[in-house]
């Protein structure tokens, strides 16, 4: 259990972990380790928490991870055959689906700036899915520009005191952990006057409260941070680094958002075409060309999906992720209203308007009606499709960047 005020503690014991050679274990050698595991380990005997802290202590939850933090230094290509290896041998999952932030977002977060009491703390009980993750970045004021952000953190003594509000959190009320973006010194430029933290959100003076949506649920919330008191040691980098920070954080979002493996004819369009093939009354030729058009231009964005996580073995996310989220908004929005246009009246009917706390976002499990609805949050959330375009323009095609009339003026001396 962690001890407020106290250094972080490890919440579980963990198993011996076996030394490795010094060269990063190849295909085979990892094919072999994650034999020996199951052998050792029966899926269908073990309790599944134990399953997931055996596997992270073996090295094999992220293998490009380091040893001794769910990893052991290989190169990153190879971790989809071992996933393919445990899923079809029947094995627990972390169900990834209900702790996106922690694990695509915090985590590689962590990884490239947390100290060492931190990585072992916080990454276990993240991978396997004990402690969930919420991100307190955007402010009322500060959404596609997050540097304008105004919650503060002012230093007293060994820690922090916070007094600010977050906007737009998904899964707030579901996390144990935030990861927290602050301002520092206000007399400073924007940019450079940002520091960093993990926000206990069972601390006093964190209050959570619910933002109910156009779908009539609220996995949305809006949170309030008084006079919220948080240690030094949970400060991710150094004091002033928080814009280098939340940029690692921000790039992952959005490879983690558009850029994630997945099958042919998965997702939406894959929705729509078992619709088409399914239900041959609701074809007419026009939407024969809509339902073909989209279905090659998922199909591209997939591939090219592809393409960037191969990038991302030689190196940290870029800019080629805020393609890929781009596309997947444009792609999530038409293609959930081509399901509508091919259901007609069928696609108008809603399955519940009653305010629901979900644990997850689900898109293929629900109602026509409700993913055309929570589709339109996509050119939002995890940075604006208009923000996006200029970080295409600029550091993809390399065309002038906008004119920034603030960027040498202190924080306190912008107009709010």
């Amino acid at each position: 259990m962690f001890v407020r005020g106290g250094p972080f503690a490890t919440p579980a014991p963990r198993a011996e972990v076996r030394p490795v050679s010094t060269a990063p274990p190849d295909a085979d050698e990892l094919s072999r380790r994650v034999g020996e595991f199951l052998a050792a380990h029966d899926p269908s005997a073990t309790e599944p928490l134990e399953f997931l802290r055996a596997r992270f202590d073996a090295g094999l939850a992220w293998v490009h991870y380091p040893e001794g933090l769910g990893g052991l230094g290989a190169p990153r290509a190879l971790q989809p055959a071992v996933d393919r290896r445990f899923a079809k041998a029947g094995a627990p999952t972390n169900h990834p689906e209900r702790n996106g932030i922690g694990l695509g977002m915090a985590a590689p977060t962590i990884l490239a700036f947390g100290t060492e009491e931190q990585k072992r703390r916080l990454l276990r009980p993240l991978w396997t899915g004990e402690e969930r993750w919420c991100q307190l970045f955007s402010e009322p004021g500060a959404g596609s520009d997050l540097a304008a952000l105004a919650t503060r953190a002012v230093r007293d003594g060994d820690r922090w005191i916070v007094n600010g509000q977050k906007v737009w959190t998904s899964m707030a009320h579901e996390a144990r952990w935030a990861i927290l973006v602050t301002r520092t010194d206000p007399d400073v430029p924007k940019h450079r006057g940002m520091t960093y933290f993990v926000c206990d959100m069972t601390a006093p003076g964190v209050e959570v409260r619910p933002l109910r949506q156009i779908t009539g649920e609220a996995e949305f919330n809006e949170v309030f941070l008084t006079d919220v008191a948080i240690p030094d040691e949970h400060r991710l980098g150094e004091v002033g680094q928080g814009w280098q920070v939340s940029t690692t954080t921000l790039m992952n979002e959005r490879v983690a958002i558009g850029g994630a493996a997945t099958p042919r004819e998965s997702g939406m369009i894959g929705v729509v075409a078992s619709l088409w093939r399914d239900r041959p009354e609701l074809r007419t030729p026009g939407l024969h060309d809509a339902v073909l058009r989209a279905w090659v231009e998922t199909e591209a964005a997939r591939l090219t999906g592809e393409r960037l996580r191969q990038q991302l073995t030689a190196g940290q996310p870029g800019p080629e992720g805020s393609g890929a989220k781009l596309a997947f908004a444009k792609l999530n929005q038409e293609v959930s209203g081509l399901e509508l246009e091919l259901l007609g009246d069928e696609g108008l009917r809603y399955d519940d308007w009653t305010m629901r706390r979900p644990t997850e976002v689900d898109f293929t499990r629900r109602s026509p009606g409700y993913r055309y609805l929570r589709a339109k949050g996509n050119s939002i959330e995890g940075g604006t499709s208009e923000i996006l375009r200029n970080i295409i323009a600029e550091r993809v095609l390399g065309l002038p960047g906008e004119i920034r009339v603030d960027k040498d003026v202190a924080w306190k001396d912008l107009p709010k």
